[in-house]
């Protein structure tokens, strides 16, 4: 009687031994991801669309979304194995390399520049040259759509000292230009449509003439590439699917943003128009969603060496990877 109570008692503690084992392989990895400015912002929609349509559950992954200073201080954090992971626009490992930060490009998403120079319509600005004695709003001064002003008005014979270029944060960059206390703003899509959205007519300097920076990118650092490879892979799939959604369906995804973020529920309408916004000067046009065109990262390098932006060239090869950007399919 005593042997069968032993034994039935080894069985249970052996059942609930390989419970608990089972249970602890099915959490999800967590993961820190690091955001330049809050992420309640339509800028990252393809990262809370993801998150909310369970695309990085799917993958085993538990995302946490924190929002830092600016692209460059995700960098940062990141390089200093605070994080794994972080957005920023592709131009950042340029700016961050040359000063030894190891994070490079693993996903850049879409093919145009996420940088565009909005001006008060009433001004009458219609070149980067009419900018001069003008008063600008940019977000920080550590983020990259900072940078992108700078090698546009390098690009057109000015410098920082011919205009007031104004630091104001994510909600100050659009309010003061909507009120008129600035003349031009650099910054996203959204803060262009919520200075639309407050009442001003707005003009935007032709592409042209906007330095050709990037879209908006994952960064990983190159110890997250190189020991958690599986990590990076998971989230820049799952993110690439939220991507994927807003292309085939901005009013959808737009709904889907509202549902994640209930403080734009009741203001659809706008995300669309943002996300319209996003697609057609963003994100359309890159024949392999995500992947990183060499070619042209080179070019951004080269401009801001020869600009004095950053102080040395740093290696190309250390500034991205494609390996986690197989196929036309990796979306899917």
């Amino acid at each position: 009687m005593f042997k069968s109570l032993q034994r039935l008692a080894q069985t249970s503690v052996i059942a609930l031994g390989l419970g608990l084992a089972l249970s602890a392989q099915a959490e999800p990895t967590k993961v820190t991801y690091l955001l330049p400015a809050p992420p309640n912002s339509p800028a990252f929609a393809p990262w809370i669309i993801a998150k909310e349509k369970g695309y990085y559950r799917a993958r085993d992954l538990d995302m946490t979304f924190i929002a830092a200073k600016g692209g460059v201080d995700v960098a940062k954090q990141i390089g200093a194995g605070n994080a794994m992971l972080g957005g920023a626009i592709g131009d950042t490992p340029i700016v961050v390399r040359a000063n030894g930060i190891p994070v490079r490009a693993v996903a850049v998403l879409g093919a145009g520049g996420v940088t565009m120079i909005a001006t008060n319509a009433g001004e009458n600005i219609q070149t980067i040259k009419d900018l001069k004695g003008k008063t600008l709003t940019v977000m920080s001064y550590s983020d990259t759509t900072y940078y992108a002003l700078l090698a546009s008005l390098r690009k057109a014979g000015l410098s920082k000292d011919d205009v007031d270029i104004q630091a104001a944060g994510p909600s100050g960059v659009w309010q003061l230009f909507s009120a008129s206390k600035a003349q031009a703003m650099a910054g996203v899509p959204d803060w262009v449509v919520n200075a639309e959205d407050a009442g001003l007519k707005y003009a935007l300097i032709p592409r042209e003439q906007v330095f050709e920076s990037m879209a908006q990118a994952i960064l990983a650092s190159d110890d997250a590439i190189e020991h958690h490879p599986e990590v990076v892979r998971g989230v820049v799939k799952a993110t690439l699917r939220g991507l994927q959604d807003i292309i085939d369906d901005p009013k959808a995804a737009a709904a889907s943003f509202a549902r994640a973020v209930p403080a734009y529920a009741g203001k659809e309408a706008s995300l669309e128009k943002t996300l319209r916004l996003y697609v057609e000067y963003v994100y359309a046009g890159q024949p392999v969603l995500g992947r990183i065109d060499p070619a042209r990262l080179d070019t951004v390098r080269k401009f801001y060496v020869s600009e004095g932006i950053v102080p040395r060239e740093p290696k190309l090869d250390e500034l991205y990877s494609n390996q986690f950007i197989e196929t036309s399919t990796a979306a899917k």
